[in-house]
């Protein structure tokens, strides 16, 4: 089988984030499936945003009846300043407009600007089964589901929420995936019942949030999960649907049983003392080997995202040699890539095939 191309945050090298125009235009450009990013309004609502700290996606801070709401949370640990999908309902969000989060870099895109507003889940399953129906391809959604632990804190439990809304849509099949970089809310979602792939979302570096917030110290750090007995964990319980990472201890474990990883590009991309890409790492072949799907994150043209050894000039908004490194990122063996340009990702995967 081929890898799949899954549009990040919909199209969203070519229109705004999210936005409803970047989620059609990705199925049109041949993406297989596109990515929302979840969290919730103050009544439960589940809407699309990369953040829960929307200023750098929305108008929401040119808009006077708002200005009181600006405020500093830590989120995850990190101190964060602006205006929260948590301190508004549906109704005050849905009267918000979105905007390109990257505006120095992708300046073609603000011409959207203001023009679209903020979608719920809801809308994107309508979204996707409108577009399935002009298609013979069968389209998906890979959900992340955004700092769960943060919002448990505030009684907005995202795993019982976003369950919810599946079921009410009647879209708990097999062209629903989820994933977070908090291990315990896919098995959170999996005990609501939910179907489908779980897949669990690694940084570089660093911890997951949960399991920072429940073990401190005894937290299993994002590379501790990816070495060989850490893969192997990863898989395990995944018959028996997961479980909390705890296994009656006070340090974590990684059995927590998802059906696969999804990865930055830099640990699919090996690289020499220099700095140069000379290849790919095992780290496909041992998760691979430890029955995990492997996915990659994120397939970028611009140089300011491509590895050094490919990019092309100075300027960070030119396209640099990506049609290089994505090829090298697909001959690694991933099981699916995401791209903000998936008409990209798809030229290259067909080109190889």
């Amino acid at each position: 089988m081929q890898p799949i191309v899954i549009g990040h945050r919909g199209a969203s090298g070519h229109r705004p984030e999210h936005t409803r125009s970047a989620f059609d235009l990705a199925f049109g450009l041949g993406a297989d499936a596109v990515e929302p990013d979840l969290v919730a309004t103050r009544d439960g609502v589940l809407v699309i945003r990369h953040e829960n700290e929307i200023s750098g996606t929305t108008d929401v801070a040119t808009r006077a009846e708002f200005s009181a709401r600006r405020t500093e949370k830590h989120i995850d640990g990190t101190l964060v300043t602006g205006w929260f999908t948590e301190d508004f309902t549906w109704d005050e969000l849905r009267t918000l407009r979105a905007r390109e989060r990257l505006p120095a870099l992708r300046q073609g895109n603000t011409t959207f600007d203001d023009q679209q507003p903020i979608l719920r889940l809801r809308d994107l399953f309508d979204l996707v089964d409108d577009a399935a129906e002009h298609t013979d391809r069968v389209l998906g959604i890979v959900a992340e589901i955004k700092h769960s632990n943060y919002f448990a804190s505030l009684d907005l439990p995202l795993p019982e929420l976003f369950a919810a809304e599946v079921s009410a849509a009647g879209w708990n099949t097999d062209r629903l995936t989820v994933e977070s970089f908090e291990p315990s809310v896919l098995a959170q979602v999996r005990a609501q019942g939910v179907r489908g792939k779980r897949i669990f979302l690694l940084e570089d570096q660093g911890h997951p949030a949960d399991q920072l917030a429940e073990y401190g110290a005894g937290a299993l750090s994002y590379a501790a999960h990816l070495t060989a007995g850490g893969l192997s964990s990863l898989a395990a319980g995944r018959s028996a649907g997961g479980s909390r990472s705890s296994m009656g201890s006070s340090t974590a474990t990684s059995d927590i049983g998802v059906d696969g990883i999804s990865v930055p590009k830099s640990l699919i991309l090996k690289t020499d003392d220099a700095g140069d890409v000379i290849g790919a790492s095992a780290l496909v072949e041992d998760a691979h080997a430890a029955g995990l799907e492997v996915y990659c994150w994120t397939l970028r043209p611009e140089n300011k995202f491509l590895e050094t050894t490919f990019q092309s000039g100075t300027r960070k908004a030119d396209f640099g040699h990506w049609q290089s490194e994505f090829r090298l990122i697909f001959d690694s063996g991933v099981d699916g890539v995401f791209a903000d340009h998936p008409d990209l990702a798809v030229h290259v995967r067909d080109e190889r095939r």
